[in-house]
């Protein structure tokens, strides 16, 4: 856990978190907020991309008590003129207290 930041209380919080620490370019917030047999062993983010928008599309579980959760969400996205979208379902999981990003469906 990082200093000063408060857990999340549910998986699309996280995804919340997470999309502020990639507009941030917060390598180390994504990366421990990562499930470690998922995470790659160097977290980066591109340069100079702006994340400009976050819509969450569903939600299952990941509520304050379940275990696990899926978050679908659309991130916008600008590089060098260009526009975009990501576009996930992921998987989180409640580890040791705290929840983590699993992966991508």
């Amino acid at each position: 856990m990082l200093t000063g930041c408060v857990p999340a209380k549910t998986a699309e919080e996280l995804m919340r978190s997470r999309f502020t620490a990639h507009a941030l370019a917060n390598e180390q917030y994504l990366a421990v907020s990562w499930a470690p047999e998922t995470r790659p062993s160097d977290v980066h983010v591109i340069p100079d991309r702006e994340w400009t928008r976050l819509e969450i599309v569903d939600t299952e579980r990941g509520r304050q008590l379940d275990v696990d959760g899926v978050v679908e969400f659309r991130a916008h996205w600008e590089w060098r003129g260009e526009h975009g979208v990501l576009s996930e379902r992921s998987r989180f999981r409640r580890e040791n207290g705290r929840w983590v990003y699993v992966d991508g469906l």
